[in-house]
This record gives structure tokens, sequence and C-alpha cells, in this order.
């Protein structure tokens, strides 16, 4: 068998490429947690329609213009282009304010329903054999949705945002050999230049969310082509017209696509979307009036990434300084606490599926019955707790416990190598010697759960 031809056939058998379904015959299974990977989708929609909003106010530009508008204190005063519009944005635009709030917090739950999503499917095994590729598929869009955050983040040009993106430049330049090439390529240049704003305007507003809307369609066509897990049965099912065997994965039991699915996807919308406007009407986000325009000359006292990237700034805190050649290449700290460290957990995640190989699965599992695969589970969360609190260890040693980063950071970094092995290593014992959990039907719908082939609301599941 050739090369080309196994590939082929890896991806037959777990994409059904020889066969094709219609989209309004997918059944939908009737379980809850499912829906976060809609929140996802529906806070990017909503991420495209506020920024369509904001950019058409927003300039891309570092050069300095006269401040005209609401905040006194900056009257009459040469500021970048960049600060003085989203100064305009927010206080002189009507709806400017709350418009940039929801950008904002959908930005912030788009992240933390990926990875709430990411969490539900790797603790149930909904990832095994034959849906490798979607998770490698989310994975990568995850990564996405953090870049898209960092290079928003550092458009409104304050002094805030210009010294946390700095740190970015800093790690890019640090990649050996390429590293140069990819600051001019990414940042215009030394950070800040003239190009930096525009260049990073033009990965937040085109390069990366084209690669997310990319990612998503692929996503969502994988799913359509696998068809969704099932949670295990408890016993027959008896529905529709037709009874269905405990262990039959030919037939998906759940909602149809349509009309059922259709308005329960309506209804999370919708709540997604009167979420994030409570919050935007609620909370602040980013006070750019507070921090100024961007000051080479200055740092602002307290400077830390979104939560999302904090546990990459943990590395980076705990990480000793070193510098050292390997030929012609230069390894530093920033280039191994701020890009290979989270390069290995990116890569890490994305190979998990072929560690945990299995034979062609159908339904999700127990996640009490998986001892080892939870503990490693709960490791890697700990793991990116720790680091994520070492991002803040100037926090925790002045205002929580009253002592210096010296005293701190050789504790975390302790608990960073040890605390992890060990929460996994007793939740692996507890779940082997514990008694397991019962199965559970996931809400099989008894009369209206529709599992007859020859109706909307079920497929038959021909690549097993």
């Amino acid at each position: 068998m050739s090369r080309a031809k196994a590939v082929y056939d890896w991806f037959d058998t777990r994409l059904d490429l020889e066969n094709g379904q219609t989209f309004l015959g997918k059944a939908f299974p009737a379980e809850d947690s499912f829906l976060l990977g809609e929140v996802a989708l529906f806070c990017f929609l909503l991420l495209i329609l506020s920024g369509v909003f904001l950019g058409f106010f927003f300039e891309p530009s570092t050069s300095d213009v006269e401040y005209d508008g609401s905040v006194q204190k900056f009257q009459g005063e040469e500021m970048p282009e960049a600060f003085v519009s989203v100064l305009h944005i927010t206080y002189d635009v009507p709806f400017g304010m709350f418009i940039r709030r929801l950008h904002h917090w959908a930005a912030h739950l788009f992240v933390a329903s990926i990875g709430l999503h990411m969490l539900r499917v790797f603790f149930t095994g909904a990832y095994r054999n034959p849906r490798e590729p979607n998770w490698i598929v989310g994975t990568g869009l995850a990564a996405l949705s953090m870049g898209a955050a960092y290079t928003g983040y550092a458009l409104p040009f304050d002094e805030f945002a210009a010294t946390a993106t700095s740190i970015g430049y800093n790690l890019t330049i640090s990649i050996p050999l390429a590293g140069d090439f990819l600051g001019q390529v990414v940042f215009g240049g030394e950070f800040p230049s003239s190009a930096t704003i525009p260049r990073l305007y033009f990965l937040h507003v085109l390069v990366i969310p084209a690669a997310i809307a990319v990612g998503l369609a692929v996503h969502m066509a994988i799913l359509i082509r696998q068809k969704h897990t099932e949670a295990p049965r408890d016993g027959d099912v008896t529905a529709g017209r037709q009874t269905v065997d405990e262990d039959d994965d030919d037939i998906i039991i759940g909602l149809p696509a349509f009309p059922n699915q259709a308005a329960v996807s309506a209804v999370v919308f919708f709540v997604t979307a009167a979420t994030l406007s409570a919050l935007a009407g609620l909370l602040p986000v980013h006070n750019v009036a507070e921090y100024g325009p961007n000051d080479p000359a200055a740092t602002p006292a307290l400077i830390m990434p979104d939560w999302f990237l904090m546990w990459v700034y943990g590395f980076l805190k705990l990480l000793p300084q070193i510098s050292f050649n390997i030929g012609p290449a230069h390894i530093n700290g920033e280039f191994v606490g701020g890009i290979v460290l989270p390069g290995l957990v990116f890569a890490a995640v994305a190979l998990w599926p072929f560690i945990d190989r299995t034979e062609p699965t159908h339904f999700t599992a127990d996640p009490l019955d998986r001892a080892w695969q939870t503990g490693v589970g709960v490791a890697a969360v700990a793991f990116i707790m720790i680091a994520s609190i070492a991002g803040m260890n100037n926090i925790l040693a002045d205002q929580v416990l009253g002592t210096t980063t010296n005293v701190v950071n050789p504790i975390l970094t302790a608990a960073l190598l040890v605390v992890p092995p060990v929460f996994g290593g007793i939740t692996y014992l507890l779940l082997r010697d514990g008694e397991p959990a019962p199965s559970q039907e996931g809400d099989v719908a008894a009369d209206g759960g529709a599992v007859d082939e020859r109706t909307a609301s079920t497929e038959s599941e021909e690549n097993g």
C-alpha cells in the first residue's frame, strides 16, 4: 500500500469520504454539555459584528494628532491616532463604550468556552478514534483565539497595552535564527515602530479571523461527517418507531437539526448575547484614559497579560535567566519559557489522541471510569493553574503574603514540578481502587427523541 493511499484510508475511516449525507438529517444528542462549542461559535459571530462597528471608527496609526474630545485632561495634546480613536469610540461615539465592552467580553468568553469545551471533550474521551482530526482542529482554534486576543490587546496603543505587547515582541525576536525576520513581519521592526499597529491590526481583523473562520468551518464539516458522540445508553432504548440496542452505534439518538436543534441553538445564541450584553453594561474594561498614550520612557507599575496567557507569563517568571549558543543559534530564557514550553504544551494537547489510542469508539466515557486519563487531565489543569499563579507572583508576594518574589518563586517552582503529578497520582489511585460510577442515560427522549433511520432526527453511523 502506498503512503498516499494509507493517508487517504486513515481519513476515509474517520470522515467517510466515499459517502455523503444531508445536514437536516443530522441528529444532535440531547445533552447541553455539547452546547459549549455553540457558545464559542456565537461569541465569534458577535466578535465579528462588534468588530465591524469598531472598525468604522478605529485608526490603525501611530502618527500624532491633536485630541479634541470629551476627556478634558487630554484636550489639545498631540497623541497617537490609534489612542485618540479609541478615546473617541469610548466617549464620543453613540453606544461606542457598550460595543467596545461587548467586544472585550465576547473575546474572553470565546477563549473560555473553547477551553471548557476541550476539557469536556477530554474528560469524556470524545476525542478518541475516529475523532482525532477534530481534536487537532480544536487545538488550533484555541491557539488562534489567543492570538486574536493578543493582537487586539495592543491596538489602543495606551501605556499599559503597549508595554504588555512588547513582551510578545521580545519573545518573537528571541527565536533563534528567524527571530529578527519574524519581528519585521509581525511587528514591522523594532517595537514600537510606525508599522506595529497597522501590522497587528491587519492580523487582528483579517488574517486571524479568516483562519478561525476556516477552522470553524472545517470543525463543523468534520462533525457533520462523523456525527456527535453519545453518552452511554443504560440498556436498550425504545423511542420513535423502533428499539435500539444498548451498544448499537449504527443509530444516533437525538434531536433533528431542524427544527428541534435549530430552536435550541437560537436559545443558546440569545442567552449568550444577553450574558455578554449584561457584562458589557455592568462591568468596565481596560481604561485607556487612565493609562494614557504609549510613552517609551515610562513603564506602568503592574504589567501582566490577560488570564488566558497568564500561564505563559508564569513560565517566564519562574524560568532562570539562561543564555547559551548551539552553533549559530542563540538560546535564552525568553525563548525557552515563552516559545518552547508553551509550544510543548500545545503539542502535547494536539497529540494526546494518538497517545490514548483506541479502536473506533462512538460513545463517550464516564471520567470516573478512566483512571489514568482523568489523572493526566487533573495534573494538566493543576499545572496550568500553578503556572498562571506564577504569572501573578508579584501580587501574591506583595499583596497577599507580604514578602518578595525572591521568596515566592522557589515555592512556586517546586509546586509547578511537584503538585501536578501528586494530584494526578491521587486521582488515578482513587479512581482505580474505587467503585465505578453507574452510567447514566443522557436524557434520551423516550417519545420524541426519534431513533428511526428514516426520520430527520437519526443518523446511520457508517464509519464506526
